[in-house]
């Protein structure tokens, strides 16, 4: 059996947990951004973060509620990204170690083109309404109603380069959603509507009054990454990985051996534990945790985006004690989205690298990696793999010593 320094390695991405604005912010509207530090300071006593904080977090910045503490067992750094985004699939992609130069198209200010609409409208059959930046939960309470009566679709995208199809899973039906999602996605292939993600929204309910989004049955579908990723290296080595949440649908289920759906932070924090728990595999688990993002970043909720960080933390406690000497785990993060911000956009941010593994002696604060990458091309060292010179990446060898 090979000799590898860590066989197990959790990749938890707590999305857009950002960590201090990066030096070309200005250029994208956010220089002064710091997700965490702005939380902290929003929330009455801080943030009551006891499990990040024994691992480093404190180490970052000036995070009110945290303190600088020896931690002999972590790693903790920020790192930059290279590519030129601020968005999820980006900031994932670039985490497996994909350069991305041409961000993807987003129509947060103006709605979709009407040429695309019109498109939409004529291929499915189906009137579009909404066409407009909007929460997810907001759009079907203003229009689910009309959408139920007449058969429409409601269409609305975010901050990110997506667009959304919501529908009445009984009354529109799920199948039919999926097909319009599908024509969807091959009409915004083209390349001056080149959006990253196409995803379907089923919502139930008698009225607007307890319409309720189906999160389990959301489907994705993105952009598949413009070359092997280093989940393809590791699959086609022989290696597990094993996605939770929506990483299968951000890299089109490409070099994904295992997915697992989840409807919740606390649904994937279980899925991980179990993870850690029962299977005895070589190679990543990668997870991605939503909510932060989704339902208190673009909602510019600090309360409840600190809460949530504070309910995460209680969830990494209970991970800690089901690694084996042998596991790192990894806390990271996709993009920035200060909830204190102006707008509702994610912001472009550094993340921070909270590297754990009982196995680890000498921990402490490491200087900043140049890209994300850098996770991606540790993984492929410890795994004895030559990274590919199309990735992006280097190891952080303090990692692997």
């Amino acid at each position: 059996m090979e000799n590898y320094r860590y066989k197990r390695i959790f990749i938890v991405v707590a999305d857009s947990m950002g960590t201090g604005y990066m030096k070309d912010a200005k250029d994208f509207g956010d220089e002064g951004a710091n997700t965490l530090v702005h939380i902290g300071e929003k929330m009455p006593n801080g943030l009551n973060v006891p499990t990040l904080n024994s691992l480093g977090l404190g180490d970052l910045d000036p995070i009110k509620g945290t303190s600088v503490v020896s931690h002999p067992n972590s790693f903790i750094a920020k790192a930059n990204e290279v590519s030129k985004g601020k968005d999820t699939m980006t900031g994932h992609w670039e985490i497996m170690g994909i350069n991305t130069q041409v961000p993807f198209k987003t129509f947060t200010d103006t709605g979709f083109p009407d040429e695309l609409i019109k498109e939409l409208e004529e291929k499915t059959g189906h009137k579009v309404i909404g066409n407009c930046a909007a929460s997810g939960t907001e759009i079907i309470e203003r229009l689910g109603e009309q959408q139920c009566k007449d058969g429409s679709m409601i269409v609305y995208t975010s901050s990110d380069s997506v667009l959304q199809i919501a529908a009445h899973e009984e009354i529109f039906g799920l199948d039919e959603l999926y097909r319009c999602c599908e024509i969807a996605r091959e009409i915004c292939m083209k390349p001056e509507w080149m959006v990253g993600r196409v995803i379907a929204r089923p919502y139930v309910g008698t009225d607007k009054t307890n319409f309720k989004r189906v999160t389990g049955h959301r489907h994705d579908l993105a952009l598949r990454p413009s070359q092997k990723t280093v989940m393809n290296v590791l699959e086609d080595n022989g290696f597990m990985t094993s996605c939770v949440g929506k990483i299968g649908d951000i890299f089109d289920q490409y070099g994904v051996v295992k997915t697992q759906k989840t409807v919740s932070n606390e649904d994937g924090m279980d899925k991980t534990i179990q993870e850690a728990k029962e299977h005895d595999f070589t190679g990543i688990c990668f997870v991605n945790l939503v909510e932060f993002d989704s339902e208190y970043g673009h909602r510019r909720d600090p309360i409840g985006y600190g809460e949530c960080i504070e309910r995460f933390d209680k969830r990494v406690k209970e991970l800690l004690p089901c690694l084996k000497d042998d596991d790192l785990l990894i806390i990271t993060a996709d993009h920035g989205n200060d909830p204190t911000w102006t707008g509702t956009d994610h912001t472009r941010e550094k993340i921070p690298l909270i590297m754990y593994s009982k196995s680890i002696n000498g921990g402490g604060y490491l200087k900043e990696r140049s890209s994300f990458a850098d996770i991606g091309a540790t993984i492929l060292k410890n795994f004895h793999i030559k990274k590919p010179d199309y990735l992006l990446g280097e190891p952080i060898e303090e990692l692997l010593a």
